[in-house]
């Protein structure tokens, strides 16, 4: 399958200044290293604590952050491969369509002086669109596709619940037809009940469009419904990168390992054993030295105070940067409910 989306050795470094003049005194390792592909119709889930660069990749990708080194490689719909961390912003705007964005809060990310049928034909007007009537008649349609009714053209976002408001972000990402969009937590502001219904949404939009995702989450309940493949994230690296029901099943990562030992198991009879991690996250503008993860690691050797792991297979398709990945048996939470 041809990958929509390959991301190369990705890397966005943030400079430290002190002092009156200002000089760079170190910097801030916010994503180093980060590789992975996207196919046509595929979710990856990139997954982590908060601030191990899961926002920031995505951000990069987007291009709505200039990343420092590495390569993005987007399949336009004409076929061609256009590497987008390259490309001057002028130049941009053409991808622009083809890459949308949902947004993490449903409230902020619609303007409220603006009615739906303004907010989700916005994009339209901007990528030459005029006509008013072939505006609201696509932007009925793409109602229609989210299961809300055409008569709230002309409604306020305040007038909406915060699921019915996910469902306009939604359609405003589809109205011009992308084939990859980027979904930043998009459901984690959102009541458990409603959660479901918009991961269901993005599930049957995905197989009725072919879209492929890149979900940004840190609820790994959530990401075993909805993922192909999981990438785990740790101060800015990729430690763990499978298949999703090979990753719930046999994690290879100890981090991989404690994230999931904190996903609820629906079955009284189960008492799982929560794997509790010690001490800090690593900084990441002064990492230690070998495996980043090493101090918080129950299966720590001295060697991997020393080695830095390469991200390297074990398994089939199972890619894991850790020294010991070998020797180590985890304990995981079972197979995938829906992807495989």
């Amino acid at each position: 399958m041809t990958a929509v989306l390959d991301v190369r050795a990705l890397r966005k470094y943030y400079p430290i200044h002190r002092g009156l003049l200002g000089r760079a005194v170190g910097q801030v390792r916010a994503v180093d290293d980060v590789s992975f592909t996207i196919d046509r119709g595929e979710t990856l889930s990139l997954v982590g604590e908060s601030g191990c660069g899961k926002t920031t990749t995505s951000r990069c990708i987007l291009r709505a952050i200039a990343p420092t080194a590495g390569e993005i490689r987007f399949r336009a719909e004409n076929g061609a491969e256009i590497d987008v961390a390259r490309l001057p912003r002028n130049a941009l705007r053409p991808l622009r369509r083809q890459m949308q964005m949902i947004f993490q809060d449903p409230f902020s990310s619609l303007n409220p002086r603006m009615t739906i049928a303004e907010i989700i034909g916005e994009p339209l007007l901007v990528n030459g669109i005029t006509d008013a009537r072939a505006r609201n008649a696509r932007v009925a349609e793409l109602l229609e596709v989210v299961h809300l009714p055409a008569a709230y053209l002309n409604r306020f976002p305040h007038a909406f619940s915060g699921g019915q408001r996910q469902r306009i972000g939604i359609a405003r990402a589809l109205a011009l037809s992308p084939s990859l969009i980027v979904a930043d937590e998009p459901v984690s502001a959102l009541d458990v009940s409603v959660q479901a219904q918009i991961v269901n949404l993005m599930l049957e939009l995905q197989d009725r469009l072919g879209i492929a995702y890149l979900f940004v989450a840190h609820d790994l309940s959530v990401v075993k419904h909805v993922s192909h493949r999981v990438a785990v994230m740790y101060v800015g690296r990729i430690v763990e990168i499978a298949p999703t029901a090979a990753l719930f099943a046999t994690p290879r990562h100890p981090y991989t390992e404690a994230l999931l030992s904190a996903v609820p198991v629906p079955d009284p009879r189960s008492r799982a054993q929560r794997i509790v991690l010690e001490g800090d996250v690593a900084d990441p503008s002064d990492p230690p030295a070998g495996c980043p993860f090493h101090p918080r690691c129950r299966y720590a050797e001295a060697r991997c105070r020393q080695e830095v792991p390469e991200l390297r297979e074990v398994a089939p398709e199972q890619w894991v940067r850790c020294i010991r990945a070998d020797e180590i048996r985890l304990a995981g939470v079972g197979a995938a409910d829906r992807r495989t």
